[in-house]
């Protein structure tokens, strides 16, 4: 018998093995993978939502949009088709949260620079401001890849709409006019169906760790990226 069992030593050990393999691929098959929400409306702190909007449940998306970047060149929501993205609203004057945020975008891009599949997209609240020349400017100092990331000016009121009606980001009711103003910490995680998977503080650092683990999560609902 122990000269049987020696025979076949390799086998048997290379039998328990596979069944190991087999049963944690079994195990892993049956577990529920994790999903981001995909964000209504009527999900979030109604004090974000246009009063409009706040009792939509479904089929929510990012509105199209028309905008120019640092580089003088039209953006539009197609230059986001199929792709996953950051998007954010800043302006180049500020002096208390925007630094921040802009050093924490930086950040995003270098970790995320490999990967053509997710993109980043920064509003100025003050288009007024925020020239081209200007945008190009600030992009220059704070060392923005063009491919990775866009400044993008434009009609103030749209910019303002898609704040509050499309990203959901802002409290301040306003009608984009001279004397609005918008001032939101808020980083909003789009997938590539334009939906809104994530809010998180772009101040806070341990909520961009939130951020970069939750991208990780998204891209396995869409493993063609």
């Amino acid at each position: 018998m122990k000269a049987f069992f020696i025979q076949y030593k390799l086998f048997f050990v290379s039998f328990l093995i596979l069944s190991g393999i087999i049963l944690a691929l079994f195990y892993d098959a049956l577990l529920p993978k994790k999903r981001l929400p995909i964000f209504q409306p009527a999900m979030v702190n109604f004090e974000l939502v246009d009063s409009t909007l706040q009792h939509v449940k479904k089929f929510h998306k990012i509105a199209p949009f028309t905008l120019t970047n640092q580089n003088g060149i039209t953006v539009t929501e197609q230059d986001y088709e199929g792709k996953i993205y950051i998007a954010d609203f800043f302006f180049t004057t500020c002096p208390t949260i925007c630094p921040i945020m802009t050093d924490h975008m930086v950040q995003l891009q270098e970790a995320l620079k490999d990967d053509p599949s997710i993109l980043l997209l920064s509003h100025s609240v003050t288009p007024e401001i925020d020239s081209v020349a200007q945008l190009k400017k600030y992009a220059l100092e704070k060392g923005v890849d063009d491919q990775k990331w866009n400044l993008v000016t434009g009609d103030k009121k749209q910019i303002y709409y898609l704040a509050r009606k499309s990203y959901l980001a802002v409290q301040e009711d306003g009608d984009g006019g001279p004397f609005d103003m918008i001032h939101t910490e808020n980083f909003i995680l789009v997938d590539p169906e334009k939906r809104i998977r994530g809010f998180y503080d772009g101040t806070d650092p341990e909520t961009i760790k939130i951020l970069m683990n939750d991208l990780t999560i998204l891209k396995q609902e869409y493993p063609s990226l």
